[in-house]
């Protein structure tokens, strides 16, 4: 027996029973669901770190969607949000480094 401890996403079952083995489950609410969320959030940031690929990115972004709707937000809110910032702070397309500010 392989044990994982982890979130996964909705479909990985599904693939294992598909791979003729038996997937030991349950299903988390409230505080445990978004603390595993934010371990996930670690997790897929540092696979990212280390490999660089696209599909990293897709995850963590997976992960952010599924925070912002354990926190009772939509994804229409998430977008508003960034643009709102993105439009009083800016993005990073000029690539500033901040040394210091008297």
């Amino acid at each position: 027996m392989t044990e994982y401890g982890k979130l996964v996403r909705d479909k990985i079952p599904q693939v294992i029973r598909a791979q003729g083995e038996t997937p030991h489950i349950r299903v988390l609410e409230g505080p445990e669901f978004h603390d595993a969320l934010e371990r996930k959030l670690q997790e897929e940031a540092a696979e990212y770190l280390e490999s660089r690929e696209l599909t990293e990115l897709a995850d963590i972004l997976e992960v952010v969607c599924a925070l912002c709707q354990a926190d009772g937000h939509s994804l229409e809110e998430l977008t508003a949000a960034y643009q709102r910032k993105n439009q009083e702070r800016g993005g990073f397309a000029e690539r500033i480094f901040l040394l210091s500010k008297d």
